[in-house]
């Protein structure tokens, strides 16, 4: 067995970095920097050099409000006063980093990267049948709601009415 020249990444670390933006599973290019040990300006700078490797389907740079977004999940700025809006990379941008970043360690954790996408897409394909009765038993909760939420208002409406006479229903002495 080889040693590696870099302590191992946990795969849960990696993980925490992914994130599910405009429908896209992405990483942050401060995330992989830091995945990468180096700083976020030279990632930039390589990937700007290196811009037609990187089509919008590749990368992307977020919005103000996708900005505003992850800053509210994660409860205060993990950016601080960053100037430029964070890029993000979808799997096919983390394989072209491995281009444009040669370094041991880049490569080693693109790898490491890759084999964590392909996993996730390989368990949402193999539980796709868990997925459908998620979704059919959402559908049935949510038509119970509603049907609850009948009995509750004809209740109130019972409850609201004052009380009529009634005529007796039952045998006469």
């Amino acid at each position: 067995m080889t040693e590696q020249p870099y302590p191992a990444i946990p795969n849960e670390a990696i993980v925490s970095k992914i994130y599910l933006i405009r429908g896209q599973k992405i990483l942050l290019d401060a995330d992989l920097a830091a995945l990468y040990r180096v700083e976020t300006k030279h990632l930039k700078r390589q990937v700007k050099r290196n811009i037609e490797r990187f089509p919008e389907d590749f990368m992307f740079e977020l919005t103000p409000e996708e900005v505003e977004n992850l800053r509210c999940q994660f409860g205060t700025s993990s950016w601080g006063g960053t100037r430029y809006a964070p890029m993000a990379f979808t799997e096919q941008g983390v394989s072209m980093l491995s281009s444009v970043l040669s370094s041991p360690i880049a490569i080693q954790v693109n790898i490491r990267i890759i084999r964590i996408f392909h996993k996730m897409r390989e368990f949402l394909l193999t539980h796709q049948d868990l997925l459908i009765k998620v979704d059919e038993l959402e559908r049935k909760v949510g038509t119970q709601d509603e049907q609850i939420q009948l009995i509750f208002e004809y209740l109130r409406e019972f409850m609201q009415k004052p009380d009529q006479e009634r005529s007796l229903i039952g045998y006469r002495n």
